[in-house]
């Protein structure tokens, strides 16, 4: 049923970075944004209207992260990348079932919404499990199932099966599916130091086939691609040489490059995920943000798994971006703070190819989020430029209270409207507390 939602402002997200006072946000019977603009100005309505008290603005957009990985938070919190991962989350993932997943991306399907985050870009294995949390929950997601051929991964299959695997979904029911599109299919070669050129090459040719996004780790630390290197110059010169390149592309991390690697994705229109608060838990280094952005190329933020970043807070993510961009190039202005909202919602669904996300403009989904205004953080919730800095800076997650996925409410006052927070609570810590018993 279509309906209205009026608030005393909208932060729409849109080009130009509009803000709207006394706003009202019409959403249409099939879950998208039918009209945004002041009271004064609106059509009448066609259906109910519910008045809120606070800001209404687009769900955030994690371009990059493992959410059932909630089922090993806090394992291995003090290695570095690849010491963590070999040693310690590959172990304890080879003991994980559908049912598992299923606990571990419920739960954190619901942390997302939390936290005003609509859609999650996942690189995850068991794709039905992830997906049945997803429309149990109500969020949104872009499912990248994993490919990989490294030590104990054979028990899901070959990198082949994977693929193909992802390529039939695709192929039978299309790269959309789920009530208001909250699924999306892509593929997630889950890098080059776990896959071979050739597997690169086909895994990219099958996206570009059909459309897809393909999701990808790329040059997150300086211990990961070692022979990599040596062979092609960097991970990003390697893509282009096997023809991986072109299409959607979203190279999650993307610390170490070169200006040479930053010229190869701007001239093939790669995009990045950006995830700050990953890389530093994990002494991986710092990103090239404005570098990136100023050669052009798309930039969302990511979270990571819950295992490394630890904190599913995207919010969190655009506060340390906006912390270290600042201080690597000495300057307070580097990133603004609407600079960092947009990272964290526009920026972020075109980084994925998504343009009916990330923006309250008519014809987009209606994934919105309403904040708490009457909080403390806002000193002078009338002024723009004062409302949006004490936003990002001093309010973020804690300040969320409602959210909405292609129009349907699926957090009422911080609770979700589908599932049981404290069940899925409770599954989650029964899984985590078998792993942690072997």
């Amino acid at each position: 049923m279509s309906f209205r939602l009026a608030a005393p402002v909208a932060l729409t997200c849109g080009k130009g970075f509009p803000i709207v006072r006394d706003a009202v946000v019409d959403v249409d019977d099939a879950g998208r944004i039918a009209w945004v603009g002041t009271r004064a100005e609106a059509p009448v309505s066609v259906g109910p209207v519910r008045e809120l008290p606070g800001l209404l603005m687009p769900g955030l957009v994690n371009t990059h992260c493992h959410t059932p990985m909630s089922l090993l938070r806090g394992m291995g919190g003090d290695l570095p990348l690849m010491s963590w991962l070999q040693e310690v989350m590959w172990p304890a993932e080879g003991m994980l079932g559908a049912d598992d997943v299923r606990a571990g991306m419920t739960a954190g399907c619901i942390e997302h919404l939390r936290t005003g985050c609509t859609t999650s870009v996942e690189m995850y294995f068991f794709t039905d499990a992830v997906i049945d949390s997803v429309l149990a929950v109500g969020s949104r997601v872009l499912l990248t199932p994993g490919i990989i051929a490294a030590p104990g991964w054979d028990r899901l299959g070959s990198w082949e099966e994977m693929r193909d695997d992802v390529s039939a979904r695709i192929d039978a029911g299309g790269l959309r599916l789920g009530p208001g599109e909250r699924v999306e299919l892509g593929y997630g070669p889950h890098s080059a130091y776990t896959l071979s050129p050739a597997a690169l090459t086909t895994v990219a040719e099958a996206a570009r086939e059909r459309g897809a996004l393909m999701h990808i780790h790329v040059a997150e630390s300086r211990q990961e691609d070692l022979a990599q290197r040596a062979e092609f110059g960097s991970v990003p010169a390697e893509l282009r040489a096997v023809g991986a390149l072109g299409g959607r592309v979203l190279a999650a991390h993307s610390v170490q490059l070169s200006d040479a690697d930053i010229a190869v994705y701007a001239d093939a229109g790669v995009a990045v995920a950006h995830c700050p608060g990953s890389n530093a838990k994990l002494a991986a280094g710092v990103a090239r943000v404005l570098d990136l952005r100023r050669a052009g190329i798309r930039v969302g933020l990511g979270t990571d798994g819950p295992a490394s970043g630890d904190d599913q807070d995207v919010w969190q993510q655009a506060r340390l971006a906006g912390m270290l961009a600042r201080i690597g190039a000495a300057d307070a202005a580097a990133l603004t703070a609407a600079d960092l909202l947009l990272m964290a919602t526009r920026d972020g669904a075109e980084a994925v190819g998504r343009d009916d996300l990330g923006a309250l403009e008519a014809g987009r989904w209606a994934d919105l989020v309403h904040i708490d205004l009457a909080d403390s953080a806002f000193v002078a919730p009338d002024d723009d430029a004062q409302l949006v800095s004490n936003l990002v800076w001093a309010g973020g997650a804690r300040l969320v209270r409602d959210v909405w996925v292609a129009g349907e409410q699926v957090l009422a006052d911080s609770e979700p409207t589908r599932v049981d927070r404290a069940e899925a609570r409770e599954a989650l810590r029964a899984v985590s507390t078998r792993l942690r018993s072997r």
